[in-house]
């Protein structure tokens, strides 16, 4: 088991790896290209969508590797009821995007224009969902191509673009693009692989939304505290300061697809697990705290210290202000993931229900914290809001309410290093073994 998880977490972390160097390359160009003001702009209005994604996905995405699990014999009603489900709902949230960019950007045109262009994202985000099949059979390596392909098409459109000296609305529609190839490489991919035909069934539609829906105001406070830095910036300062920030932003996020990896490729076997009461259930959970906290110390001990040099080389001099914002942001990884390890936890023990307190309160915490610092510290301080609020939400809550408090007790368990150092030497053992393997076969062979 072990080694199907590394190979499916080497599968994504390789394939990432070579979008990140190519986003790297796109982002030096264009950042510096549109300036912190456009950038901010852009980076406003990805803000304004990337709330309503918890709306369209309607929780779905947190419990589709469950259902796939729970019912092998109805994957493909369980995946086009999904999908037909988030199509519709992302409709309705490009109408929302529209109406509050009209009240809150009244008059600016480009600002409504960039917005709503950037949300028709949301309708092939939503014929994405089919990534999550290939994750619970632990073949990431198919949505990782998949991304990467489409991430070099758009890196193409993109210097295109900037060649021809185009102006930010044409940007906007670059994450549409993205989402438009990865969807309909992934879709034909399962018409291939896959054993059952995309159905929709009304009765398992009401049955996952009873399921999911506690995920969605989960997911609204989750973005309240992961966009609303971004807005408040935007509508409190300007565009320019909300570049600085999202600048710090990027960079920090450059290598998060490592733990995304990690934390995807453990899901199912931490969730088949649960379902056949195994006793490496707690234990996969350790490991997986473990070895998130140890590759995210070094990676904010790097940001700190190097700060300076990444912006350089990154973004430039007319980006310096963001130096010390990065400096406060690569801290905030560590707490983030936490998160995300423990709603797995949550989602294997049914305790769905406690999500929309634990964010709430996070929400709540973040707009207070962002409401107070930002005036008097600007970027900075929104980079401070966010760090105290995922520390405040994804730790401390965890021993303030009662029936999540043993989650703690596993994070606490993961700060040993030893589950992370065994990992890794079962993993170098496995690998070993199966070299010896490779060459008795092949002498044999001969």
């Amino acid at each position: 088991m072990g080694h199907r998880v590394a190979k499916n977490a080497t599968w994504i972390i390789a394939c990432k790896l070579a979008q990140s160097v190519v986003a790297l390359i796109i982002l030096m160009i264009s950042a510096r290209y549109l300036g912190p003001s456009n950038y901010g702009l852009l980076n406003y209005a990805a803000s304004v969508v990337t709330f309503l994604l918890p709306v369209m996905r309607l929780g779905l995405s947190e419990i589709l590797v469950q259902e796939f699990i729970r019912r092998p014999d109805r994957e493909g009603e369980v995946l086009g009821t999904a999908i037909v489900m988030s199509m519709m709902s992302a409709a309705g949230c490009m109408g929302i995007v529209f109406t509050f960019l009209s009240v809150a950007n009244a008059g600016e045109g480009t600002t409504i224009l960039v917005g709503v262009l950037y949300s028709f994202s949301l309708l092939f985000q939503a014929t994405e969902l089919v990534q999550y099949w290939f994750q619970s059979k632990l073949l990431s390596k198919f949505p990782s191509i998949a991304a990467f392909i489409a991430y070099v098409l758009v890196a193409i459109y993109k210097v295109i673009i900037l060649m021809a000296g185009k102006d930010v609305i044409w940007f906007s529609i670059s994450n549409t693009l993205d989402y438009l190839v990865v969807s309909l490489i992934l879709l034909i991919i399962y018409h291939k692989m896959g054993n059952q035909k995309l159905k929709v069934s009304l009765s398992l539609a009401k049955e996952m939304f009873s399921r999911s829906k506690h995920y969605i105001i989960a997911g609204l406070m989750v973005n309240i505290f992961a966009q609303t830095d971004r807005i408040m910036l935007s509508l409190m300062i300007n565009d320019t300061v909300t570049g600085y920030y999202s600048a710090a932003f990027e960079a920090t996020t450059t290598t998060m697809f490592v733990f995304a990896a990690i934390i995807d490729s453990f899901r199912p076997t931490i969730l088949e697990a649960k379902n056949e009461n195994s006793p490496e259930y707690e234990s996969r959970l350790i490991r997986l705290y473990s070895i998130i906290t140890y590759l995210s110390i070094a990676q904010s001990i790097a940001m700190t210290l190097l700060a300076y040099p990444i912006v350089m080389i990154l973004y430039g001099k007319s980006y310096l202000p963001s130096v010390n914002v990065l400096q406060i942001e690569a801290w905030y990884v560590i707490f983030s993931y936490y998160g995300g390890v423990r709603n797995i936890w949550i989602l294997s023990e049914n305790k769905q229900k406690y999500l929309w307190i634990i964010n709430l309160a996070g929400a709540v915490a973040n707009i207070g914290l962002n409401a107070l610092l930002i005036p008097f510290m600007g970027a900075m301080g929104a980079a401070l809001a966010s760090l105290l609020t995922q520390f405040f939400t994804n730790v401390i809550l965890g021993f303030i309410i009662r029936p999540i408090r043993h989650n703690n007790y596993l994070m606490y368990k993961g700060l040993n290093p030893k589950p992370l150092w065994l990992y890794a030497k079962s993993l170098l053992s496995s690998l070993k073994n199966r070299r010896k393997n490779k060459k008795k076969k092949e002498v044999s062979e001969s």
